[in-house]
Parts: C-alpha cells; sequence; structure tokens
C-alpha cells in the first residue's frame, strides 16, 4: 500500500459549518484548592486562528477540557455563537459545533479508518453526510480499509482530525497536533488549517512550536499560572519581557 499523500487543500463540505464564534469571560476552574484557569478571557470570531501558548501546566490543556466540556468551569462564561455552552457534555458541544484533537489521539483501534468516520459522523447530529474527500484532505488516502490501531503516531494524528472534521465543526480546538510531525508535515498542516479557517472554521491552537504557529497565524494568547498574560501578535510576544521571563525561559 502507499505512503499517504501530503494534506491538500480541503474541499467543500457537504454543508458549510455556520458561521462561528467562541468568546470565553472570566473563565475560572478549579480542582480542591488549586485553581488551574484563572479568569482567562478569549474571543475567536468566525473563522479567526488563534494561538494558546505558554509553559507546562499554564493551563492551556485545562482550558481546552473545560470548553470541550470534559471539565465544568468553576466559574465565568463560555459562548458559542452566542449561546452560553458552559458545562454541556462534549457530545452536545459537537452537535452544536464545537470539536476539538487530542495531544494523544485515541481512535476506536479495531475499527477501520473509515468506521471511525462514520462514528463520529453519527454522533455529530450535524445533518452532514462524510465528505468522501476528507481523507485525502488529511493525508490518508488509500488507508479507509485499514486498522486504526495500525496506524503509526503521524498517522493517527490525522485521523484524529479527520475525526473532528467529519463531525461538521464551527469551531475547532487544534491541541498540540504538531507535536512529533516532521518540518514537511507541519507546513502541510499550517497550510490545511488555513484552508479551513478561510472556509469559515475558527480554530484555537494550543502549541509549543513557536515556528509552526508562525506559519499559522500571528495572533496569540500567552498563559501563566492559569492567567492571561499577553494577546496580541506572535511577534510581539516574543518581544514581551514577561512572557520571555515565563515561556521563554528568559
Amino acid at each position: 500500500m502507499s505512503a499517504p499523500e501530503g494534506l491538500r487543500p480541503a474541499g467543500t463540505p457537504a454543508t458549510a459549518p455556520a458561521a462561528g464564534g467562541l468568546v470565553i469571560e472570566g473563565l475560572v476552574r478549579r480542582f480542591k484548592g488549586f485553581t488551574a484557569l484563572d479568569g482567562v478571557d478569549l474571543e475567536l470570531p468566525a473563522g479567526a486562528i488563534v494561538g494558546l501558548v505558554g509553559p507546562n501546566g499554564s493551563g492551556k490543556t485545562t482550558l481546552i477540557n473545560v470548553v470541550s466540556g470534559v471539565y465544568a468551569p468553576s466559574g465565568g462564561s463560555v459562548r458559542l455563537d452566542g449561546q452560553e455552552v458552559g458545562g454541556l457534555a462534549p457530545h452536545r458541544l459537537v452537535r452544536l459545533g464545537l470539536n476539538r484533537t487530542f495531544q494523544v489521539p485515541k481512535p476506536f483501534a479495531s475499527l477501520t479508518v473509515r468506521e471511525n468516520l462514520a462514528v463520529a459522523v453519527g454522533h455529530s447530529g450535524r445533518g452532514a453526510p462524510l465528505r468522501p474527500d476528507i481523507l485525502g484532505e488529511v493525508g490518508l488516502e488509500g488507508l479507509g480499509g485499514r486498522l486504526a490501531g495500525t496506524l503509526n503516531a503521524s498517522q493517527q494524528k490525522r485521523l484524529d482530525l479527520a475525526r473532528a472534521l467529519a463531525t461538521n465543526p464551527s469551531v475547532l480546538l487544534v491541541d498540540e497536533l504538531g507535536a512529533g510531525l516532521a518540518t514537511d508535515e507541519l507546513g502541510e498542516l499550517a497550510h490545511y488549517l488555513r484552508t479551513l479557517a478561510d472556509g469559515g472554521i475558527t480554530l484555537l491552537v494550543v502549541e509549543h512550536l513557536l515556528g509552526f504557529l508562525e506559519q499559522l497565524t500571528d495572533t496569540v494568547v500567552v498563559l501563566s499560572a492559569g492567567r492571561r498574560i499577553f494577546a496580541g501578535s506572535l511577534r510581539a510576544a516574543i518581544a514581551d519581557p514577561e512572557v520571555v521571563l515565563v515561556f521563554l525561559g528568559g
């Protein structure tokens, strides 16, 4: 079987996602006596790409987990297309148009790639059939019949992205999708994510690889100890003394 092709520009979805937008205000998440998120504000208009960066333990993944329904917020607001969705279960959020990828993909290993996508579509309730070109878009063309458990790490990340996109989201949370990918794969991924944003999907991208983010967006939010300490351009973030101190180790 031939190796999967690189990411290609996304085709037109069978049902175009609704104009998306995500607004987070004063978001708090406490775990007993520990405050993991402390009043975080974040706004993503439709079609925006925003990078979310910060050192380990800064609250990036906790924020993704709260917004995607894994954890309920301890305070604050999460609004999707103007509707309050904070505390809703993940499957309800998916049906409203918000989905995510994971740092460590966990596909149904005993199902084929195509069956994994069919499960995602079946549980989405979004009413859009599976696009026949989606595997080619993410670089898995020709692998639809492969068991997901036999894919390598890079291919499983691509499948995780395809599963999220199969639910026809208007907002997509991307959690360190670039980790472990080769330089050429990162370039292809950045190009593909930009095509998704051009099509109206709103993207919040958690990433440690600043070079990858630079190819993707000029807008970043920096977290430290659960608080937002910077929001603006990547160039300005790199020059900001507080960001240098807590994130770049200056």
